[in-house]
Formats: C-alpha cells, structure tokens, sequence
C-alpha cells in the first residue's frame, strides 16, 4: 500500500515539474509577429468529415492548435472562446466559426475530438489529421509542437505547443493572434471586429 501511494505521488509531482517546465519555456522562435506569410487554407477530418478553412467562407473563424489531454492551456482557451460566443448576441456568434486543431492523432479520435470540442462550445469544431497534414497546417500557422516523453506517467507522453487563438476574417485572411488567456470579454470584442460589428 506504501509503495502504491509513493508511485502516486511521485507521479502527481512528474506531471507538475512537467506542467511547471512548459511554463517556464520561452515562446517559441517559430511564434512570429503578425504580418508574415501565416496562415491559409488547409483540409482536416472531423468525426462529420473533411473540414476546410474555405467552407467558412463569409464567417470569422477562431482556430485554436492543441491537444484534448493537455491540463492546462487547452481547456482554458476553448472555455475562454466558448464564453467569449456565449455573451455575444445570438445574431453575432452565429457569424463565428471555432476550429479545434489536436496535434495528438494518436489518442484523439474523431469521437473523442467531437465530445470534447463540443462541450465548450458547439460551434467548435474538432479536427486532426495524419501527421504531415497536422504538421504543414502548424507550419502555415507560425506554430509549434513536440511530443515529450513521461515513461514514469500514466499518461506516458504529453505535448508541448504553442498557444494562440488564430482569427481569420470572412475574407479567409488571419487578421489577429490572441493569448489564450485573454478574458472572455476582450475576445469578444476581438470576435465582433472580427466581423465588423464592434
């Protein structure tokens, strides 16, 4: 029984270190300023299909890059966007369209993906890929990823990426790169620019 709870809590403190690790990183070189050649279309599957930024055409678009088993920044970022349409009124939001992007093929399912997204909003759509396809649509974005090893977790790998909320206007242009913690009302003023209803 005591060696039951050490493996416990020197799991619960590897994830923490690893948690704690990722925050301490600087941004990545690959985060670049807006005005360079980010962006573009690209085609992905969801549980529903194939799913491409130019089936949005004449809608804002929010594309977030992450994965369903990340702790932290994942979630915070799709329930910042959620609550962020949620406020909106009705006649707006429906003018945006979310994309969730998981660099995690290997344990996001289709399903998976769909239930997740769907749970902070459903105007967030779930997508992935093969990996080259996720990794083209990372380069286009000026992103990163990388997977990193836990052999000592039960959870066996987690994925350090970036984190930014990519706005796409209805012209299918990225107009703006937003933290993935700005408050839920300052996202929404970005999403009502994004628009043109500010």
């Amino acid at each position: 029984m005591k060696a039951i709870r050490y493996l416990l809590l020197l799991s619960i403190a590897l994830v923490a270190a690893v948690m704690f690790y990722f925050q301490q990183q600087p941004e990545a070189p690959e985060q670049r300023a807006l005005g360079g050649n980010i962006g573009g279309d690209f085609t992905l599957m969801s549980a529903d299909g194939p799913v491409s930024l130019s089936d949005f055409q004449g809608k804002g678009v929010v594309i977030y890059i992450g994965y369903t088993y990340c702790p932290d920044v994942c979630p915070m970022a799709l329930a910042t966007l959620g609550q962020a349409l949620r406020n909106m009124p009705a006649e707006q939001s429906e003018q945006i369209q979310g994309i969730f992007i998981s660099v995690d093929p290997e344990r996001d399912t289709l399903e998976h993906l769909a239930n997740y997204s769907s749970f902070f909003s459903p105007q967030i759509i779930g997508v992935t890929g093969e990996k080259s396809e996720i990794d083209q649509v990372v380069k286009q974005y000026g992103a990163f990823y990388r997977r990193v090893e836990m052999r000592d977790s039960a959870m066996e790998y987690a994925v350090d990426h970036s984190s930014r909320l990519y706005l796409i206007n209805p012209e299918g242009n990225l107009e703006a790169l937003v933290s993935h913690n700005s408050p839920p009302d300052q996202l929404m003023n970005n999403l009502k620019q994004l628009i043109g209803e500010s």
